[in-house]
């Protein structure tokens, strides 16, 4: 993967995808909010299961605080509806199977796995302010760890 082209202060760039239920969410009308937008390569493996629930077991931390958790992959609508359901995600998982959103923030790129070189989603958050702006990125996340290392940011920054 390249340098991200995006950094903390820019404007997050603005994105209308539909989320497992096939309802349409936009980045911009949550203005006023925190938002984490994470981005992960595939739905129901194991990294992606263990941020996924990572989040969804401290869920009450994320919405007594009043986070938006929007979690995007290439995935369609009809894989995350199962992968939601299977692990019962309480946060909006978005469908970007164009590509278009993942290429926007600049984690869609080469990878290598065991020798082999692929295209696909890096592992990579951006938690935006209330104001729109990127307030911190997360490079090379560690599923285990991000929901808490996120928590302890946005503590660090007042919220709580």
């Amino acid at each position: 993967m390249a340098t991200l082209p995006l950094k903390v202060s820019d404007i997050a760039p603005d994105f209308t995808l539909k989320d497992q239920a096939g309802v349409p969410h936009t980045l911009s009308s949550l203005r006023g909010k925190w938002v984490l937008v994470y981005f992960y390569p595939k739905d129901d493996t194991p990294g992606c299961t263990k941020e996924a629930c990572a989040i969804r077991d401290r869920w009450p931390d994320f919405a007594k605080r009043g986070i938006v958790v929007l979690g995007i992959s290439t995935d369609t609508e009809a894989s995350h509806r199962k992968f939601a359901a299977k692990y019962q995600l309480p946060f909006t998982l978005l469908a970007d199977p164009q590509k278009e959103v993942v290429r926007q923030y600049g984690v869609f790129g080469a990878k290598k796995f065991m020798g082999q070189e692929y295209m696909g989603v890096a592992r990579t958050s951006f938690l935006v302010g209330p104001d729109g702006a990127i307030a911190r990125v997360y490079e090379k996340v560690k599923p285990e760890i991000h929901a808490e290392e996120v928590l302890a940011d946005l503590a660090s920054r007042g919220v709580v």
